[in-house]
């Protein structure tokens, strides 16, 4: 089921602030085969509150669309898993990677990787309320001594899961390191479900790597495209300073279209930034982006 709705082997990953419809849409666009929500809250679901349900948009031009949960009760899992089968969506993904000390303290995300009991309950009970396929993101293990993705990918098969996510990190790494693609390669090699590989991949060459070390289905990119959208191409060219500006344009396009830009203001400025992080005159152009106070204040900044 997951091969018939890839449209290609790379993978936008849920990034909490940034992977919004506008920029789903973008990187769609630009290549990418399938997109992720952010992470949504299996309370702010059931709970019906607005804010999460916006989150929740798509357009058909999207699809295939996948909405990561987070949680650490099955029977709330299991609720919000069954509201979705309500949403235009192609498939529920069950984080049990993020790092974040908010979200371990309530037991969800990487905490579960230390409790598979109540892992393999919330995915067990979730494949039984979707009616879409389950997936689940997961990282290397708790910490070094821990490396548990392959005995894990197991427990997430043999509970219904379709598909798993392996970033090759474990939850003492954080975000830093290098990524040991070798755990995604072991994860492929203990299940038969596809595997998507996660973690260091910031250009295609990479993720012609990844594919080669490991033989994972498909990757997953996420920070490395947050301005940098083009990542997901084939043949990635090196950007120049006005196929940034075009991209940036085009993204505005497509924040115009699906959000109320002036209400979210701060969070536009952020991605717009990122597109000239790092590059020759980019620092003017950012202090520029950042002062602006207004939706057209920014467009005129790129557009002159």
């Amino acid at each position: 089921m997951i091969n018939k709705l890839l449209k290609n082997n790379r993978v936008l990953a849920p990034l909490a602030g940034y992977t919004d419809l506008p920029f789903r849409l973008l990187c769609r666009e630009y290549g990418a085969g399938m997109t992720v929500s952010e992470m949504i809250s299996c309370h702010g679901l059931t709970y019906q509150q607005p804010p999460t349900i916006r989150m929740l948009k798509t357009i058909t031009a999207e699809r295939p669309f996948a909405v990561q949960l987070f949680g650490a009760e099955p029977e709330i899992m299991a609720e919000a898993a069954a509201i979705l089968n309500d949403y235009d969506l192609d498939i529920v993904d069950i984080n049990m990677g993020c790092p974040v000390r908010k979200v371990i303290k309530k037991g969800a995300g990487a905490a579960l990787m230390r409790n598979p009991k109540l892992a393999a309950e919330i995915i067990k009970r979730v494949v039984a309320a979707s009616k879409r396929p389950v997936t689940v993101k997961f990282r290397s293990g708790w910490n070094h001594d821990e490396i548990t993705a392959p005995e894990f990918a197991r427990l997430a098969e043999a509970n219904g899961a379709s598909a798993v996510t392996v970033h090759a990190r474990t939850w003492s790494d954080g975000f830093s390191g290098r990524a040991d693609w070798r755990i995604i390669a072991m994860v492929v090699q203990a299940v038969n479900i596809p595997v998507i590989g996660n973690g260091d991949i910031k250009s295609a060459a990479d993720v012609h790597a990844m594919l080669d070390e490991t033989n994972c289905r498909a990757v997953m990119i996420g920070r490395a495209a947050l301005g940098a959208p083009w990542i997901f191409q084939e043949n990635e060219a090196i950007p120049t300073l006005n196929s940034r500006r075009r991209a940036l344009a085009r993204h505005l396009e497509l924040i115009a279209l699906h959000m109320n830009p002036n209400q979210c203001l701060g969070r536009i400025k952020n991605h717009a930034g990122r597109y000239f992080k790092g590059q020759a005159g980019g620092s003017a152009i950012r202090q520029k982006i950042y002062a602006c106070q207004t939706f057209n204040d920014l467009k005129a900044v790129i557009s002159s």
